[in-house]
């Protein structure tokens, strides 16, 4: 696991303070391009009429291809003027095709490299946010990023995944933080959800807002989307001391030498059992060399680590259990929680992955109407989900709206393992938008997978 800490920013990376608003204004240090609209003045005079010209703030990729805390905040406004001014379809216009491919392929190059499991080492002058999922909920980011302060020299973000699908801007989201991960490697953290997946984007709307947007150009930015995805980091270790990922904990996989492996121990080769008997926790090391780089993880195989952290979730039974609800990871009691804080010597597990309508169906467990919960109190420390999306789903089939406030976690010097809690309303009102998923009809808080679509949508799964 590869190690960060402190070492000098550029001298742009200093934060706003935290009440910084961000201005819908269009950015004066963007390129722009007009387009003509024609309204009707007909309180004045109904037989004329006044052409206008409404500026549209068009995206260009810095000449040296380096990023500064200036073009981050033109991409905020940028993006939150659109959201507000122009139909998806004209999104080009402000971020041409050639900028994305450009902004993508530089973030993928960093987080291609990075460890399955990235260690946090952070000062004592130093904070950091955990946020949990957003889904596409741009204009709710936007606000948790001024209200937490921007990431810089002495404040780290670590984002759980689950950037994209159900909310209406998830290209806008996954973009403005693939911006900030480009300009602070070192400060700023992306780890994969389980939406950031071939099979889920399929399903909850990210690939038909892809396509919405971009048009014919769409498939290109889809499968550019795909393969970034490929590269986001599973875990994180904070201070040594607190564990962060999506869905949470995950098994051990068994390797015994196979028949063929008598004779020179340099033949030897690893034989895998991927149906144990009994599930067992796995461990750090293995969590290391698990390969994170596939489309969609998988349910049965060999490589079944990357599928538990995506997708599992905490029980109050107690023991190691498939996730049937889920058809895909795995549940884990309080016992297990106690386990794998005492083996690692942690005292806090942060992971997110379920929002209001998952947590109205589990017994046991408390709502999300905070955006946070603490789900299991043992000798060894806590576990904690943490849900930064309010007012979620964006779309919602129900009469009444789950209403619920988001929330991200502050951890503070010096031990990083108290966590600080902020709750926030959703930004009212949201542009108008069509929805991108039938809402009304899909899976609901992603159950119940259906196994076959999953297969046709990544053929190269092997079960």
């Amino acid at each position: 696991m590869s190690s960060y800490s402190d070492s000098p920013p550029p001298p742009s990376s200093i934060a706003p303070t935290p009440d910084t608003t961000v201005s819908p204004s269009i950015p004066t240090t963007t390129a722009t391009t007009t387009t003509t609209t024609t309204t009707l003045l007909a309180e004045e005079n109904p037989s004329t009429t006044l052409v206008q010209q409404q500026v549209v703030p068009t995206l260009t990729w810095p000449d040296n291809s380096e990023l500064d805390l200036g073009w981050i905040e033109n991409l905020i406004s940028t993006f939150d003027w659109s959201s507000k001014n122009i139909p998806p379809s004209e999104f080009p216009s402000v971020l041409p095709v050639h900028v994305f491919d450009s902004l993508i392929l530089t973030a993928s190059k960093i987080l291609h490299k990075e460890p399955n499991c990235l260690r946090i080492d952070p000062d004592d002058s130093s904070t950091v946010v955990v946020v949990g999922d957003v889904h596409g909920q741009l204009h709710d980011l936007i606000f948790l990023l001024n209200n937490a302060g921007f990431p810089s020299h002495n404040r780290f973000y670590v984002f759980n995944g689950d950037y994209v699908d159900r909310g209406a801007w998830g290209l806008e989201t996954f973009l403005l933080l693939l911006a900030w991960k480009v300009f602070m490697p070192h400060r700023v953290f992306l780890l994969r959800g389980n939406h950031e997946s071939k099979y889920c984007t399929s399903v909850y709307g990210f690939e038909k807002e892809v396509l919405t947007k971009y048009g014919d150009k769409g498939k290109h930015v889809y499968r550019k989307c795909l393969g970034c995805f490929e590269g986001l980091p599973l875990a994180t270790i904070i201070a040594g001391c607190v564990y962060t990922a999506h869905g949470g904990l995950f098994r051990s996989i068994p390797s015994t030498p196979s028949k063929r492996s008598k004779g020179k121990k340099k033949n030897r080769r690893l034989c895998f059992n991927s149906e144990p008997k009994s599930l067992s926790l796995g461990s750090l090391d293995e969590l290391s060399r698990a390969r994170r780089s596939v489309l969609d993880p998988p349910w049965e195989g060999l490589n079944l680590i990357p599928g538990d952290v995506l997708w599992s979730d905490p029980s109050m039974t107690l023991g190691l259990s498939p996730n049937k609800e889920r058809g895909i990871g795995l549940l884990w009691g309080p016992d297990c929680t106690e386990d794998f804080l005492k083996k690692f010597n942690l005292k806090l597990i942060i992971r997110s992955h379920e929002g209001p309508d998952a947590r109205e169906k589990r017994s046991g467990f408390g709502g999300m109407d905070v955006g946070y919960t603490i789900d299991h109190v043992v000798e060894s420390g806590k576990l904690i989900t943490v849900f930064s999306a309010p007012d979620y789903p964006q779309f919602q089939a129900t009469e009444e709206r789950y209403k619920n406030k988001g929330a991200y976690i502050v951890l503070e010097p010096p031990h990083f393992d108290n966590p600080n809690f902020y709750s926030f309303e959703a930004i009212t009102p949201r542009p108008q938008v069509n929805p991108y998923y039938d809402y009304v009809d899909v899976i609901d808080s992603d159950e119940e997978l259906d196994l076959v679509s999953m297969i046709s949508a990544n053929p190269k799964i092997v079960i």
